[in-house]
């Protein structure tokens, strides 16, 4: 049986966001991969929030890992659930600087590059999630921050350091229990984080054997 190469990517704290889910989700999964390390073979990292950094270690992974399949999770307070993100969007927005202080002088991520699809079986990972009663939605905009950042890099032919077949981001929830997002009714426990996103590493490697 086909083991695929799977990188899942998360991001620490960031300005507003002094606890990022992801870090912990990404950090659980990489440790405590269970039925996952029998099919697939798990690589995970913890991505700064630093435009600068990113492109030079995204490639890295992509030389040491080289993916099949690339998840990249990441943290929207808007969310209600897992945000499944449809398309990258070419676009840096202005006036948000980055955990080093750093922009890009550039509104667009590469000169001439359109939108971009993400390649994971959305369908059937809403279908899981669905199934498994945990809230999903769909989204056709991941942000002009890091997360749309990554998600483009990680889409884009322009970017060959990564170059996974399957490659799609997905943005959570606040993290419940943690001071004032304990006030928010769309903050979700990390457990039901850990199990949504096992249940779509299961869905991606299904659906990647079938290619």
């Amino acid at each position: 049986m086909k083991r695929p190469r799977v990188l899942i990517t998360g991001f620490g704290p960031f300005p507003g966001a002094p606890v990022n889910p992801t870090e912990a989700l990404v950090r659980r999964l990489g440790t405590e991969r269970g039925n996952l390390s029998a099919f697939c073979d798990i690589r995970t990292a913890v991505l700064p929030v630093e435009y600068a950094a990113v492109p030079d270690l995204l490639a890295e992974l992509g030389r040491h890992h080289s993916p099949d399949i690339a998840i990249h999770f990441g943290l929207s307070a808007e969310a209600e659930g897992f945000t499944l993100e449809r398309l990258a969007r070419n676009e840096i927005a202005a006036g948000k600087p980055d955990n080093a202080g750093g922009q890009p002088g550039s509104s667009r991520i590469v000169e001439g590059g359109q939108g971009r699809p993400a390649s994971l079986p959305l369908g059937e990972i809403s279908a899981r999630l669905e199934e498994a009663g945990l809230p999903w939605s769909w989204s056709d905009d991941a942000g002009g921050y890091l997360c749309n950042y990554v998600f483009y890099l990680s889409c884009s032919p322009h970017f060959t350091g990564l170059s996974a077949p399957m490659s799609g981001f997905v943005h959570v929830p606040l993290l419940a229990g943690e001071g004032a997002n304990a006030l928010s009714a769309n903050a979700m426990p990390l457990d039901d984080m850990i199990t949504g996103a096992r249940l779509i590493v299961e869905t991606c490697v299904i659906a990647w054997r079938r290619l």
